[in-house]
């Protein structure tokens, strides 16, 4: 029976949901369509999170009854993959690779993070294993095709994209939780003083060492630049 919850041991069947376009019944052609309720779910869980997203919420925001919407998305699990691959087809590429798949790999990390923070439940969306959508499919293309000049295998150019969108997705899941924190300014000084506290108590010498060493650009932008590039720069195509 639909719910809202996930679709059990047998998960979301891939050629269902993107091989099989949805069949129109007879009758009175509907007033929404997968689209519609896609883009509905998107909306909610923009502005109040993957929590929020239920059927009962989404019909009520397209004006549906809610069993109505299981002909189109049966449980919450394949509304998320719905979902995912919605926001994706943001992620638009025109320029083909430069050649230099460092760089290249860093413009589509930076394109990830940015597409991230648009839309910050996808990071504990993707957490679990997705199957690719038209529209993820196609930015998994370029991606791809930026590695060619590695000369990795197949098998080797995907392990790399999904550590590089691991990376991202963690990178951002960290960033949108710190920016929260730092709405509360007591919460900030006091970590600060524990901190200080901890490095003056003799016990901890490499992290008083660390924290006295001259300070970085600490923008959101500029750390994760940082970490990008010690990762990129550092993996091995041997």
């Amino acid at each position: 029976m639909p719910r809202d919850g996930g679709p059990g041991a047998a998960g979301v069947d891939p050629e269902q949901l993107w091989l099989r376009p949805t069949e129109h019944r007879r009758g009175r052609r509907p007033s929404f369509s997968r689209e519609v309720i896609t883009a509905a779910a998107v909306t909610v869980a923009d502005a109040e999170g993957l929590e929020a997203v239920t059927m009962r919420r989404v019909a009520a925001e397209v004006g549906a009854g809610v069993m109505s919407l299981y002909s189109y998305a049966p449980d919450k699990e394949t509304l998320l993959e719905l979902m995912v691959d919605h926001v994706s087809g943001e992620l638009t590429v025109t320029d083909p690779p430069t050649g230099d798949w460092r760089a290249d790999l860093k413009t589509i990390a930076h394109l990830q993070r940015a597409h991230m923070l648009r839309h910050p439940w996808l990071p504990a969306a993707l957490s679990t294993r997705r199957v690719p959508g038209p529209s993820t499919l196609a930015f998994l293309e370029h991606a791809l095709a930026a590695l060619r000049p590695t000369g990795l295998d197949g098998a080797a150019k995907l392990e790399v994209f999904a550590q590089l969108t691991a990376f991202v997705a963690g990178h951002v899941a960290h960033e949108v939780a710190q920016a929260a924190a730092s709405r509360s300014p007591d919460r900030a000084a006091a970590e600060a003083r524990y901190l200080a506290a901890v490095a003056a108590d003799g016990h901890h010498p490499e992290l008083a060492e660390a924290l006295s060493a001259p300070g970085r650009l600490l923008t959101p932008e500029a750390t994760f630049t940082r970490f990008l590039n010690r990762l990129i720069d550092g993996l091995d195509t041997e």
